[in-house]
């Protein structure tokens, strides 16, 4: 705990078993309460892995969901046991988990609601071998967020980030959607409701058990952010879009 505040990391796995214990073991237990981690469908030993490490919460999918949906397992078994602070770690040794501590200290401080950790702030993204398509995608879909929704963030893709307890209660995101625009959505929904969002930077590693997603896989990601962008937009000019609608 953190101020009598209970944090639990949450790990959305899928075809983590040969990452999953080098990452777990980088976790800062002296802080965490609680680690969850919910398997989508692997074809691997993940579940095994995750097992033999000790990891008491663990959720399987009965079938693959995609990553918004296997993030919504981990946010809901997180309140559902009364955590306070719940922070997002990727099992595939992406990022590393030595940032959870001044990352939940920030909201157990109540300092900020939401900290994410930036690969583009410093250099962190292009020297730890982020393909230069992605970083040039990164920056335009960063810019053109920034403008149309009138913010000053660093990036809006990253895969780490830390919550309390009170932005997952008052978001919608079971209705966001199971793919991987959701991290997008969900981040949209938290500024849509005037929450400040903190970042830290963060280094980053690609490599061949690191999980990321193919040039079509993204693209059709980059276009799901554009149009959250402009509805974020509209919505704040009254046409309110479904995913504002309850905010």
């Amino acid at each position: 705990m953190i101020n009598g505040k209970k944090v639990a990391v949450i790990m959305p796995a899928y075809n983590a078993g040969k990452t999953l214990e080098k990452t777990y073991n980088e976790i800062p237990m002296d802080v965490v309460d609680d680690v969850i981690l919910t398997d989508d469908r692997s074809s691997d030993d993940t579940v095994e892995v995750a097992k033999r490490l000790g990891i008491q919460h663990i959720v399987q999918h009965e079938q693959n969901r995609g990553y918004g949906g296997n993030q919504k397992s981990c946010y809901n078994k997180a309140l559902e046991i009364g955590a306070d602070i719940i922070i997002m770690v990727h099992p595939d040794y992406q990022y590393t988990p030595q940032l959870i501590t001044p990352m939940v200290s920030l909201i157990a401080n109540d300092v900020y609601p939401v900290v994410i950790a930036s690969r583009i702030l410093g250099k962190g993204a292009l020297k730890g071998g982020m393909p230069r398509y992605k970083w040039i995608a990164n920056r335009f879909l960063t810019l053109f967020q920034n403008v149309m929704m009138g913010q000053k963030l660093s990036e809006y893709h990253t895969g780490y980030r830390a919550y309390s307890r009170k932005v997952l209660e008052e978001i919608p995101y079971n209705e966001n959607s199971e793919d991987f625009v959701f991290d997008n959505q969900f981040l949209a929904q938290i500024l849509y409701k005037g929450n400040e969002v903190a970042e830290i930077t963060c280094p980053t590693k690609y490599f061949e058990e690191a999980s990321s997603i193919n040039f079509k896989r993204s693209s059709v990601y980059g276009l799901g952010v554009m149009k959250v962008s402009m509805q974020y937009f509209f919505s704040k000019l009254g046409m309110k879009a479904k995913i504002f609608k309850k905010l």
